[in-house]
């Protein structure tokens, strides 16, 4: 059985996030129009900077908890690398899917929104209030990806 076009896609965004040099939580993302990947993204330091597996995670040693003081984290979010590698060749996102391993935190949420990506497939949970209540109000699709038989 051929899968689904979410299965799919889901399933290259879980190889996405084995780049990810996050010590608290890989996560991949892909970005598709029309059915053809226009870019990628995990989670990690910018280029050319020391990871966290290099040098450790602040947000670990503080005890921040997941979903709280982004701006402690020296990594990029995947949602967020896909989107600038997206621009940085030229690529357009408008009206595409982003595939993302985990659902997206309200910095992701309002970036994905003002890009005009159109769908969102996540498929773990996030501990981000806002983002669910942007998400929701937003005019785009969310949607919670569920593995099946027939992918």
């Amino acid at each position: 059985m051929r899968p689904s076009w979410d299965s799919y896609f889901m399933q290259i965004t879980e190889l996405v996030k084995t780049r990810s040099t996050c010590l608290r939580r890989q996560v991949g993302a892909l970005i598709v129009r029309d059915r053809r990947i226009v870019s990628t993204g995990y989670n990690g330091a910018p280029s050319g900077g020391p990871h966290c597996d290099e040098v450790g995670c602040l947000r670990q040693q503080l005890g921040v908890p997941s979903g709280e003081r982004h701006e402690l984290c020296r990594a990029i979010h995947a949602e967020q690398n896909a989107l600038i590698q997206a621009a940085r060749y030229g690529s357009v996102v408008q009206g595409g899917t982003i595939y993302v391993t985990c659902q997206p935190c309200s910095l992701c949420a309002k970036m994905l929104i003002n890009a005009g990506i159109v769908r969102i497939v996540y498929k773990g949970d996030y501990p981000d209030p806002l983002a669910t209540e942007m998400l929701e109000a937003a005019e785009g699709e969310t949607v919670r990806f569920v593995e099946t038989e027939n992918g």
